[in-house]
């Protein structure tokens, strides 16, 4: 069989799609999860480099969210009921939040969790352009993606979830 130019190149072509529709399609919890790396309230550098090995719940949220601050309590339960046991938990402030806000609300709401200022949105970035919150990432000890969710949380489910990976 003779291939000829035209056809050879509209099948590179159908590889080529088919790749990326693959990528974007790809089940959570097979994509990894982008690097994480940004300054804690208290000043320590946070990376998901330093949890791999253990389930980790992403929460981008800002002070300006009715939502957020909504489940700040159930967030703050979940990560005092199950960090013992090896859940590892990270607070993302949006680039539009004043640090000063921040470092209120978090200690008004007493978060046990750290939280991380993401000053130039590059976290938000890296993890597909974040814009609304509350968004938060379920990370899987192997780094993948295993949940991404947008609004609120359902938080027995969540539970559920994490528990089978500790």
């Amino acid at each position: 069989m003779k291939l000829n130019k035209e056809t050879l190149v509209a099948g590179l072509a159908l590889v080529v799609v088919l790749a990326f529709a693959a990528s974007w399609f790809m089940p959570t919890g097979l994509r990894p999860a982008p690097p994480l790396v940004g300054q804690t309230l208290d000043g320590r550098t946070l990376t998901l480099q330093q949890l791999r090995g253990k389930p980790v719940l992403v929460t981008f949220w800002a002070t300006t969210c009715p939502s957020c601050i909504e489940e700040m309590p159930h967030l703050a339960e979940l990560y005092r009921d199950l960090n013992p046991k090896g859940l590892q938990m990270i607070g993302v402030a949006m680039s539009y939040d004043p640090p000063e806000q921040v470092r209120a609300m978090v200690k008004q709401r007493q978060l046990p969790y750290p939280v991380v200022l993401d000053a130039q949105a590059q976290i938000a970035r890296a993890f597909d352009n974040v814009q609304l919150t509350p968004t938060t990432v379920l990370i899987s000890p192997e780094g993948g993606i295993v949940q991404y969710r947008l609004g609120l949380l359902d938080m027995s489910k969540l539970r559920e979830t994490i528990q089978k990976m500790l």
